[in-house]
């Protein structure tokens, strides 16, 4: 007879506990969020929803007073619930987010009026803030050797909901032709189905920052000192916090820091993380109102609009384009900027020919455009500035990024779209945005030009030191008269 292993053995050698410790089950349940959490019908038409019968809101308080507070609830709450998300092991903010968006849609099905839909504006920002909680959950339950893996599955996953959904209501609303208000239900369920889902997800026993246990640590360690960063060691076998141990605040934000001040020396990091913000501020201003700029140009009342459609096509090239970067030949630590720079500029006619023709089939081609090359070259910048960084400070590089995007688009929206600042309509707005990109582009082009004369002039100088080191004589060599 075999002796049959203890009750805990079997326990942990059963097929569900194998598949909750390599990762398959949170992953599992995390994509099953990620696709039902951004699968919104309405999302499309949101604007002609609430310029329309339903909410009658005028263009000037939907894009001057409505849209502005997405914008100033992103930006606030984003490094608190940075910090929080680590603090609480990502699942409780995982919950709030899919929280928020169940509030955020039954706010926009059942409340009406200005500040109702402030308010509502509000709860969204909230949810976009959580969305580093869905980004880095996974990554305490799974293998650094399976990030990567792991990391295609929950970005792939968002993005097919969100063409699923969009698709969905261009279908539904021109073909069966539902009114917008039974988007906003479809939308409500699938929020709700989605917040059933981070329930069943296994707590963290450890995160990034806060919560660290031993292997984390010394893989910490590890990478640290493969990034050539002066970080102390006291013994290859020893770690910087006892088992179990966990950091306080002042602790987590002094090693934020300083983790910030090393990577930022870096240039060529420098370089794509300030394209980085730059492009990314004007790509969410041109997103956040580009449903206005369509409305404006072809109303939702008079004929049928496509919205759907476009946001479909747009994500799908979007992921094509960030496919196809790693099959991309070419230098970019030599070319990088001129790329950067040829690319933004053609953002940049993409918003001012969107702007100045006022074609609806101009402005959808424009924008499919538009996104596409911002997906290609945001991708592009991940893989470059992910590269020598380790997963600690791959947060707080794209962290840090993302407030300066948010500070610098929060800027622009009190000067520009606010009411409380210059209020401008929607056409004169990206009449300055098409410029803000022509600005972006003039900036890496001179940064371009810099850093070609700069590698010519090394050249130039190691050339020139060879010539001098052949033509002197060799050590010890004396010249016969």
């Amino acid at each position: 007879f075999v002796e049959s292993p203890p009750v805990s053995d079997r326990t942990a050698s059963s097929p569900a506990h194998k598949a909750i410790k390599h990762g398959m089950f949170p992953t599992a349940v995390l994509c099953v969020y990620g696709f039902f959490s951004n699968m919104r019908p309405s999302e499309p038409f949101l604007t002609a929803y609430l310029m329309g019968p339903n909410q009658n809101l005028t263009e000037t308080e939907v894009v001057n007073k409505i849209y502005p507070i997405w914008t100033y609830s992103y930006l606030v709450l984003l490094f608190p619930v940075f910090l929080a998300t680590d603090f609480l092991c990502y699942k409780p903010v995982l919950v709030l987010q899919a929280s928020s968006l169940v509030v955020t849609y039954t706010m926009l099905w059942k409340a009406r009026g200005l500040l109702a839909m402030q308010l509502l504006e509000f709860f969204f920002g909230l949810a976009t803030a959580s969305e580093v909680a869905y980004y880095s959950y996974i990554y305490s339950v799974v293998k650094p050797t399976h990030y990567q893996r792991v990391t295609g599955y929950c970005r792939s996953i968002t993005l097919l909901g969100s063409a699923v959904g969009s698709l969905t209501g261009q279908l539904l609303q021109s073909v069966d032709n539902v009114e917008l208000f039974h988007l906003v239900i479809i939308t409500l369920v699938s929020a709700a189905v989605a917040f059933i889902a981070p329930w069943f997800l296994p707590m963290p026993k450890r995160s990034l920052f806060f919560h660290k246990s031993p292997g984390a640590a010394e893989d910490e360690a590890c990478s640290r000192s493969s990034t050539s960063r002066t970080l102390q060691v006291e013994d290859s076998e020893g770690v910087s916090m006892p088992e179990g141990g966990s950091r306080g605040l002042v602790e987590v934000l002094q090693m934020l820091f300083d983790d910030f001040i090393q990577c930022y020396r870096c240039r060529p990091l420098l370089t794509w993380s300030v394209w980085w913000a730059l492009v990314t501020c004007g790509y969410f201003l041109v997103l956040n109102y580009a449903q206005a700029l369509w409305e404006t140009v072809r109303s939702s009342r008079d004929d049928i609009i496509y919205n759907g459609y476009v946001e479909t096509l747009s994500t799908l090239f979007g992921a094509l384009a960030a496919l196809l970067v790693g099959y991309l030949p070419s230098s970019w630590s030599m070319w990088g900027e001129l790329v950067l720079c040829v690319l933004s500029l053609l953002m940049a006619v993409c918003v001012f020919v969107m702007d100045l023709l006022k074609n609806i089939w101009v402005c959808y081609s424009l924008y499919v455009l538009f996104r596409t090359i911002y997906m290609l070259l945001i991708t592009m910048a991940t893989y470059q500035i992910a590269a020598s960084l380790s997963m600690q400070c791959y947060a707080l590089v794209f962290g840090v990024n993302t407030f300066v995007a948010l500070l610098l688009q929060t800027l622009l929206t009190v000067i520009v779209v606010d009411s409380a600042g210059l209020g401008l309509d929607v056409y004169t707005q990206f009449l300055i945005y098409g410029t803000y990109f022509a600005v972006i582009s003039v900036i890496f082009l001179l940064a371009g030009l810099c850093k070609l004369t700069s590698t010519r002039r090394s050249k130039e100088e190691v050339l020139a030191d060879v010539q001098t080191e052949s033509n002197s004589p060799p050590n010890g060599e004396m010249s016969v008269l």
